[in-house]
């Protein structure tokens, strides 16, 4: 008989035309997904020809679907939850940066632990870090954990900035170049890139050193672009041209680009990003309060466009959530004014969640279950009120399903969470040391002003 590491039977599976088939099997080994399709042509096969495995699922209610990627991440703000809606702006200069310059080894460690619970259980299987302090204890915990992951230093040398996080342009590269030799596809399953914090975070030497640096190497490069009007304002004020349009005339657009947020751009910039296909991040409940992009435009110019969740601190990691919201957001902005009430279909949502989310961590086997694709893979609990009795699976899991229908999760071949109980790391623990640093670190105990006007 052949064997494989886990096969699936009997299940729903969502192929990438975003149709759903009964009645499916899927056979995983190794990394990989080495078979899958209808039941029938499995069962009908002689004996030699049928699949063995150490785990088998069989379940008919049960909708396996890729893993959602989440694009734009910030690991080091894990423990901001709650802490930042109703603040006023600008909370990442008054709250996030000072409060990532307090986080040590131990406690980077300890929030890669919680996202990474937190992305397990809602439905993540892989993302992309915007970059914070201790990026190596982070990754050794990802690693452990076995989720999929591209990681970045946070890299700036603004000068409010504190010193902890505040880095030389001669000493940014060097530290960027031993990241990538220490982590870069380690297990398969990481990746390094080369990133700045923002351009008006940063001085002109050190981001251009950085992009020189990645565009001639060929390493994919993250920043944060045109996410606030006032800082697209003062980079013009600055440079003389918008950011998208700086970069490409000063010859330091890197040819693998991810590029979080994307809301304020000019239609220059838009084609900009279509010529060199830069990989667009929208987080939509963050970037709620700093504008709508205009994704339909984007789209339509043949530009990637992913979700990112901007971290734990703008209301969690469901990206299931995200989606909805986008989904509101478009119509209102998008929709109503052109009678368009399917300006943003489910179909092309789901999309972006999955191959959006692969293509800005660069796998091009990566968000489809098809044979010889990276077995990141999901199943949906469809046996539940909130989803049966539905007419269209996928328009479903747009408007009403949310991470905690995640029954089980699957990475890089790996079975990492069964029933809901996390398999590869210690989920009462992790909860446990939280809820110990919550009552020592200076955040959570210190009166209201220290790490902004906190009350």
């Amino acid at each position: 008989m052949k064997t494989c590491d886990i096969l699936i039977r009997n299940g729903r599976v969502l192929k990438p035309d975003m149709t759903v088939a009964k009645k499916q099997f899927i056979a995983i080994k190794n990394s990989r997904i080495v078979e899958t399709g209808d039941e029938s042509l499995l069962s009908d096969r002689p004996e030699q020809e049928q699949y063995t495995a150490q785990t088998v699922i069989d379940d008919s209610r049960i909708l396996w679907m890729p893993g959602l990627t989440d694009a734009h991440l910030h690991t080091s703000q894990q423990f901001l939850k709650g802490s930042l809606l109703d603040e006023r702006p600008v909370i990442w200069k008054r709250i996030n940066v000072p409060f990532e310059a307090s986080l040590t080894e131990e406690t980077m460690a300890l929030s890669a632990r919680l996202a990474g619970v937190e992305m397990i259980k809602n439905g993540t299987t892989s993302f992309v870090d915007a970059g914070g302090p201790h990026v190596e204890a982070a990754a050794e915990e990802y690693l452990k954990m076995g989720m999929r992951a591209a990681l970045t230093w946070q890299t700036t040398d603004g000068p409010k900035v504190p010193d902890s996080l505040r880095i030389e342009t001669k000493a940014a590269l060097p530290r960027q170049e031993r990241l990538y030799k220490n982590y870069h596809n380690k297990n398969g399953i990481l990746q390094v890139y080369y990133s700045v914090t923002s351009l008006m975070a940063c001085s002109e030497e050190l981001f251009r050193t950085v992009f020189e640096a990645a565009k001639e190497k060929g390493i994919t490069a993250e920043c944060h672009m045109n996410e606030y009007a006032s800082e697209v304002m003062d980079f013009i004020e600055k440079y003389g041209e918008r950011p998208f349009e700086y970069l490409e005339h000063a010859g330091v657009l890197p040819q693998n680009f991810v590029a979080a947020h994307c809301i304020m751009l000019s239609e220059p910039e838009i084609e900009i990003l279509a010529q060199h296909q830069v990989r667009a991040v929208h987080c939509p409940f963050s970037n709620c309060g700093k504008g709508v992009p205009e994704t339909p435009r984007l789209l339509a110019a043949g530009i990637p466009v992913a979700f990112g969740s901007d971290g734990a601190g703008h209301g969690g990691l469901d990206l299931f959530r995200e989606m909805r919201a986008f989904r509101c957001v478009m119509n209102v902005l998008h929709g109503i004014g052109t009678a368009n009430p399917q300006i943003m279909p489910a179909k092309t949502l789901l999309s972006m969640a999955l191959e959006g989310g692969a293509k800005a961590l660069m796998e091009e086997h990566l968000g489809r279950i098809e044979t010889g694709c990276l077995a990141d893979i999901i199943a949906i609990d469809l046996d539940q009120p909130h989803l049966f009795a539905t007419g269209s699976v996928v328009n479903s899991l747009v408007e009403s399903a949310c991470g905690a229908d995640v029954k089980h999760s699957v990475i890089h071949g790996k079975l990492v969470m069964k029933n809901r109980e996390l398999l590869t790391i210690d989920e009462e623990k992790v909860l446990y040391d939280t809820e110990k640093i919550m009552g020592t670190h200076p955040y959570f105990t210190k009166p209201a002003g220290w790490c902004g006007d906190r009350a």
